[in-house]
């Protein structure tokens, strides 16, 4: 995963320094609508500059070590953008998190609603996981992460723990500055870390904040033809060329300040498969975070 966030404020800068007309090319070549029902009343306006909205990011385990099929979603975040507090938040939610699916209603692995039923369903689990609104939805496939990074020339982390993934090694508190394939090795592994998963989802967002951070660079800026290849080729949103402009113009104050949250529960074997279970508690703070962000 994991050119997610950058992507949409990258568009939105490239749209006031660089070519207009490619970058509205690149953000219809990105636009995929998802037939889903969203528990907001009425839909969400950017152009006012006064709302709060809600993204659900999303890397795809596809486009990488030789993957084409549909594929699950392997990162799954929910993003809130405030601007009245001027705060950006985002709440990883476990890739093994057993829930209800939809459509179809049946429990599962939540990874597997965009296996099921793509982008729509997995807006519409998360929505109902959490009770909240979903208003756009962005995901991005493995490739499309290894790209950006070359594209950006590297980001740079600071691993929290030592450990080695696929031949790359990384040095607790030493300052590495990682192409793509060494940034997908950087958030894939989770067995070495004594935080599982969630450790594995703290350097997720790591790499994510190191994205945005590279990008919002003036370094970026010869490289923008190239950078929009790359997301049209491997990025999908049903956000409009349109809302990314508004959110650019509008929204930039809200990225000085961002949250980081992690939805957590224990692992439970049923029928011989795991899963992460959430307790109801733990789900209701979320949600609750989540509404006061949202302004509901």
């Amino acid at each position: 995963m994991l050119g997610i966030l950058v992507i949409l404020l990258c568009i939105g800068g490239w749209i006031a320094f660089k070519a207009y007309s490619d970058v509205r090319e690149t953000s219809e070549q990105m636009y995929q609508a998802a037939d889903y029902k969203s528990k907001r009343n009425g839909q969400v306006d950017l152009s006012q500059g006064n709302q709060a909205f809600s993204v659900l990011l999303m890397g795809i385990d596809t486009g990488s070590l030789g993957r084409t099929e549909q594929g699950r979603s392997d990162t799954m975040m929910v993003m809130t953008v405030n601007p009245k507090t001027e705060q950006t938040s985002l709440l990883s939610i476990p890739r093994d998190t057993y829930t209800t699916i939809l459509p179809n209603g049946n429990k599962d692995k939540i990874n597997h609603a965009y296996a099921y039923g793509g982008p729509a369903g997995a807006v519409e689990t998360v929505q109902n996981l959490l009770d909240i609104p979903i208003d756009y939805y962005v995901s991005v496939n493995m490739q499309g992460l290894e790209d950006m990074i070359n594209v950006l020339g590297g980001v740079t982390v600071t691993p929290p723990i030592s450990f080695s993934e696929d031949g790359h090694q990384f040095v607790q508190g030493q300052a590495t500055t990682l192409n793509g394939e060494a940034a997908l090795a950087y958030v894939r592994n989770r067995y070495d870390d004594p935080e599982g998963d969630y450790g594995r989802q703290a350097r997720q967002r790591q790499v994510i904040l190191a994205c945005l951070k590279e990008a919002a660079s003036l370094s970026s800026l010869p490289n923008y033809q190239e950078i929009l290849n790359t997301i049209g080729s491997n990025v999908q949103t049903n956000m409009a060329f349109s809302d990314m402009k508004d959110l650019f113009t509008n929204y930039r104050g809200a990225a000085n300040t961002i949250n980081q949250a992690q939805l957590k529960g224990s692992g439970q074997m049923i029928d011989g498969v795991y899963y992460e279970m959430i307790p109801e508690d733990n789900i209701n703070q979320a949600s609750q975070t989540l509404k006061q962000e949202l302004n509901l």
